[in-house]
């Protein structure tokens, strides 16, 4: 089964149709959370999502729209949630609050986070994946640190398909990543292909600005960070 993988998507349209373009022929999409947040066009995301019936997860931005969090915002951020809040109809904030913290597919071979498996919340990179991670799925797939990588243990593979719409990394082009589970269990049984593909930042500059956001959440797209 080849499965396609994203997370982060952050409202930012644009990075997401281009990755939906680039995307080789997949048997289905999972998306690790944060549909939402930062950038200007949160109905689009979400229904792009919706629409194609993507599996998902609740990302802190998603809690964040939705309904009320604990988790600390910058300024930034906080924007974003205020601008998917004025945008969204409550059918669509209605969907974002049911988003589960975790889910599994493919049979339970593939176990979606956000975070940690432990913590929805808990920035995990990929230098701290560890077999610990795993609980019997073949893969994990994680987001929430827009940073693109992924780790081959004995038990399974943990991996985070980068953002698609606000990579921190330092490559500016949008992030995700496609998963071939084979025969087998364990790592032994999964293949991890990182993909990138560039989009019109200028766009999105431009609509963060139209918008009334932050100019600083469109311009920190052209540095991956």
């Amino acid at each position: 089964m080849r499965i396609g993988v994203i997370s982060d998507i952050h409202s930012n349209r644009i990075a997401l149709e281009a990755v939906f373009e680039d995307m080789p022929a997949v048997d289905r999409l999972v998306c690790a959370g944060d549909v939402v947040g930062y950038n200007p066009w949160p109905a689009d995301c979400v229904e792009a999502v919706r629409e194609r019936g993507i599996p998902t997860v609740m990302g802190n931005h998603d809690r964040a729209v939705a309904r009320e969090t604990g988790f600390r915002f910058n300024a930034m951020a906080a924007a974003g949630v205020d601008h998917g809040r004025e945008r969204l109809d409550d059918d669509a904030l209605a969907w974002l609050g049911d988003l589960p913290a975790e889910r599994t597919v493919a049979d339970g071979r593939l176990k979606l986070v956000h975070g940690h498996p432990e913590d929805p919340d808990r920035y995990t990179y990929p230098e701290e994946f560890s077999p610990r991670m795993v609980a019997g799925e073949d893969i994990l797939v994680t987001g929430h640190t827009h940073v693109q990588g992924h780790r081959i243990f004995d038990e399974g593979v943990v991996m985070n398909p980068g953002s698609v719409g606000q990579p921190r990394d330092g490559d500016p082009r949008a992030g995700y990543a496609v998963v071939e589970l084979g025969d087998g269990t364990g790592g032994d049984a999964v293949s991890v292909e990182e993909r990138r593909v560039a989009y019109d930042i200028d766009r999105v500059v431009e609509a963060v600005r139209e918008a009334g956001l932050p100019e600083r959440i469109g311009k920190r797209l052209y540095d991956g960070e």
